[in-house]
């Protein structure tokens, strides 16, 4: 959970410096003949998402999150009844040594050893595989996230949107600002509609 809140914290700040070079890369400096005062100056729209509540509540990171949860589950009971199955040959394996000629006594042996190496082998591809495929998970909820804030932010215009998190690099966040509920809530209604499409 603290790598998908480091994962979100660094994509969500990659987020808002985009957004940021995006409202500012098309402005022209101004002369200093042409500046005027507005009566009223405008403060900057600085908003925030709670990562962590982003986390738990964004219903494609909770089903991302059962689907690889079932998958190591899945995993690890494979991994335990080819071990179980290892096991078991060579227990049957000793008890018959003494009967077994010594060439085919390293025959047995060399068997169940390369059959160790190919369940390690195994073990180190499946996790490797399914390390891949959390990092692709990451990066479809960095784009969906990324995606909903470039579409509400045509609308808000906001200048920031940050990431916060309790003991993160923002040691205050006004509440009037948290625009959480409101992400969650679009995030949600696009994933739903996306999932009744397929």
């Amino acid at each position: 959970m603290k790598n998908a809140s480091l994962i979100l914290n660094v994509v969500l700040a990659i987020a808002v410096a985009v957004l940021y070079y995006l409202h500012f890369k098309d402005r022209q400096p101004e002369t200093a003949s042409s500046v005027t005062v507005p009566a009223e100056a405008k403060g900057r729209s600085i908003v925030y998402v709670n990562v962590d509540s982003l986390l738990t509540k964004y219903d494609f990171f909770k089903d991302t999150q059962k689907v690889l949860e079932s998958k190591r589950f899945q995993l690890e009971n494979d991994l335990t009844s080819k071990g179980r199955n290892l096991q078991n040959k060579v227990a049957f394996f000793q008890q018959r040594a003494a009967t077994m000629t010594q060439e085919q006594g390293r025959a047995t042996e060399a068997s169940l050893q390369k059959e160790q190496q190919d369940i390690m082998a195994y073990r180190e591809r499946a996790a490797q595989n399914l390390a891949a495929e959390e990092q692709e998970k990451n990066k479809q909820l960095y784009d969906q996230i990324y995606d909903y804030l470039k579409k509400q932010n045509a609308q808000n215009k906001y200048e920031f949107v940050l990431g916060y998190t309790k003991g993160g690099g923002i040691l205050f966040a006004d509440p009037s600002g948290d625009q959480t509920s409101k992400v969650l809530a679009g995030l949600n209604k696009e994933y739903k509609e996306k999932q009744t499409k397929k």
